[in-house]
Formats: C-alpha cells, sequence, structure tokens
C-alpha cells in the first residue's frame, strides 16, 4: 500500500536502523548518489531496491525520483538515512492512506535529537511532509527544499525521529557549511527572481507557500541575522528548556547563519 524512499550518499554508519524502521513495507528504493561506502550494498542485502543518480541540487535531485523511479504503491513516505519511522508513525500512516479523505499529502511530526536529549523547544518546523502520491508532489530550492503539493495536505499522529548528529559535530558542521553555500546562491536567485516585497504578506496572506516566501523576503532583509536567530531559538521557542543540547544547537544554527552572512555577501562583491 506504501511504498518507501531513502536518500543517500554513504550512509553506511546510519542506513541500517533506518531500513530496519521501514522493513514493513515490500517496496523500499534507495534513491542514492553515487556513495563509494558500503551503503548500497547494506541496501541490497536487505532487499531494497538501489536506483542511482549523480546528486545536482536538492530540489532537481528529488523531482527527479518523484518522475522516474517506478514505486509499486500510489503512496510514498520519504524519509532520509539519519531518521527512525516509530511504531506510532507506522500505524498511523496505513490508517492515513486507508481513509485519506481527499488528502494527496501528509504531514508529519519530526523529533530531532542532540547527544540523546529531544530537541522539542529549539525546532523551528516540526512539520514535514513526508506521506504523499508522487505524481502530485514537486520540490523547490537547490538546498532545504520546500515541498510543493498540488492538492490538500492532512496531517498525522507519530513521530519520525531524526538524529542529525549521529555522525558528530564535526560531520555537522561540514555538512552545513556546504549547505550555507548553496543558501547563499539561492538567496542570490530569489533576489533576483522574487516577486516584490510586501510586509502585509509575510503575515497574513491566504496562500501558505506565498506566506513562507515573504517571510523569508523578511527575514533576510534583517540587520544582525545570526543574533536574531540565536534569540529566536533560544529566547522566543524557549531552546532553554531543552538543557545544554538546546544551547549548543541555537548556537550552532546561529553559526550556520552567519556562514550565509558572508558567503551572500561574498558573492555580491564577486559574481559567479
Amino acid at each position: 500500500m506504501i511504498s518507501v524512499m531513502v536518500l543517500t550518499l554513504n550512509e553506511e554508519h546510519d542506513l541500517p536502523g533506518c531500513l530496519e524502521s521501514v522493513a514493513w513495507s515490500d517496496d523500499v528504493w534507495v534513491f542514492d548518489s553515487l556513495s563509494t561506502d558500503r551503503t548500497t550494498a547494506i541496501a541490497e542485502v536487505s532487499g531494497a531496491r538501489v536506483i542511482q543518480r549523480k546528486f545536482d541540487n536538492w530540489a532537481a535531485h528529488q523531482n527527479w525520483a518523484m518522475e522516474n523511479i517506478p514505486f509499486k504503491h500510489p503512496w510514498v513516505f520519504y524519509i532520509d538515512a539519519d531518521e527512525r519511522m516509530t511504531e506510532g508513525l507506522r500505524e498511523a500512516i496505513h490508517q492515513a492512506v486507508s481513509a485519506a479523505g481527499g488528502h494527496v499529502a501528509f504531514e508529519v511530526e519530526r523529533r530531532d535529537f542532540l547527544n540523546g536529549t529531544w530537541l522539542k523547544h529549539v525546532q523551528l518546523s516540526a512539520w514535514y511532509t513526508r506521506l504523499f502520491q508522487p505524481s502530485k508532489m514537486h520540490y523547490e530550492r537547490l538546498v532545504n527544499p520546500v515541498s510543493v503539493v498540488d492538492g490538500t495536505t492532512g496531517r498525522i499522529a507519530g513521530y519520525l525521529d531524526h538524529f542529525p548528529f549521529s555522525k558528530g559535530v564535526t560531520y555537522w558542521i561540514q555538512r552545513h557549511n556546504d549547505y550555507s553555500t548553496k543558501e547563499a546562491q539561492q538567496l542570490m536567485l530569489n533576489q533576483a527572481d522574487a516577486p516584490a516585497f510586501r510586509l502585509r504578506d509575510a503575515f497574513f496572506a491566504s496562500d501558505f507557500q506565498t506566506r513562507r516566501k515573504q517571510q523569508k523576503q523578511l527575514f533576510y532583509r534583517l540587520p544582525g541575522r545570526p543574533i536574531l536567530k540565536f534569540i529566536l531559538i533560544y529566547f522566543a521557542k524557549r531552546g532553554f528548556l531543552d538543557g545544554s543540547a538546546g544551547l549548543t544547537y541555537a548556537l550552532l544554527q546561529s553559526i550556520y547563519e552567519y556562514f550565509i552572512v558572508l558567503k551572500t555577501r561574498e558573492l555580491r562583491q564577486h559574481p559567479q
């Protein structure tokens, strides 16, 4: 009834646990970006089907999957290798597709963990569109892609557990250094192509995607973004309630934002 897609690139460390959590599906696809470790071997031993494509950017990569992977079932659950589906979520997604009620996609709630602590308060958004009909889904943005659904979206209970620090803080920093480069490039594209900024639309636009894009424009116009991001995460969202893990995460996100600021400034001074 539900196919599963796992995105991978050198994920031999995390993939076994991920595949174990979705072993209930008879149609698991590992969409691999030409890994050089044991990722594909692990996938094949588990019974998953492997399809490979050279990675270019997040939106293009995921849109290619929606158009080209021959999923067995009309519904697909997308999961990353450092994520785990809980039993409660597994039960909820089967109930959701059995009684979709006109919805073509569903959001699930993700729990991020750092050193065993659930980052309950510092997540900017806990809801992600992960269960969908592939013909009704496409993605936008070079990095941290936005899910755009052609139809209505529902929400379901249960947790998707995410372990972004499973490979250590050094890996997280290296990965977000790459993300920040793509975020700076995306920001330059947005400013070139974006509709006129309207403050009212950032808060009151009836269309969610319009509101989201206007809010991003607003955020990127603000001075001192790294400091503002720390204040938002640690104080406004009460990240301090997550203890030392919350403080660490807030600081790392602020540093990540500063990388974006510096790289955007560099692109403006030296256009590629």
